[in-house]
């Protein structure tokens, strides 16, 4: 019974729409990363390097998953919140609170670069650490505090 009641809690309807929300969060961390890796290395072909071109490259990204998650990962949260502010305005929001992540994020890619040749050499390793790294707490604080999600 207590496990009945532990599963039937853990599924219940919220909990069920903030999974639902978080796999949503996935998919456009994907499309981020894509978006991610394919300007890194425009910018490292263009002679930004290494790190610059990773600054340039996460701001693109952050840049295609507020929109993305402005329109289908949290469409539906803090309806009054979300909307009374304008797009700029929240997608500078997005940015900052970001900011948390952006250091997981960056910190662990440059570590990886610097520490193992390999990702180096292919710096779409350290790319995909660090975007994990980042995930979880980007999550959270956008959920919360730039789409107004209780």
């Amino acid at each position: 019974m207590v496990l009945a009641k532990t599963r039937a809690e853990f599924l219940s309807p919220p909990r069920r729409a903030v999974f639902a929300e978080f796999l949503r969060f996935g998919v456009v961390g994907t499309a981020g990363f894509v978006v991610d890796t394919a300007v890194l290395y425009t910018a490292i072909a263009a002679g930004a390097g290494l790190y610059g071109g990773r600054v340039l490259s996460y701001v693109a990204a952050a840049t295609a998953t507020w929109a993305l998650n402005r329109v289908w990962t949290f469409r539906s949260a803090g309806q009054g919140q979300d909307r009374r502010i304008s797009a700029a305005r929240q997608w500078a929001l997005f940015l900052a609170v970001n900011l948390v992540g952006f250091a997981m994020n960056y910190t662990t890619y440059a570590l990886m670069v610097r520490n193992l040749p390999m990702v180096a050499e292919q710096p779409v390793l350290g790319v995909a650490a660090g975007s994990l790294a980042g995930m979880v707490g980007n999550f959270i604080l956008s959920r919360r505090f730039v789409f107004g999600a209780r």
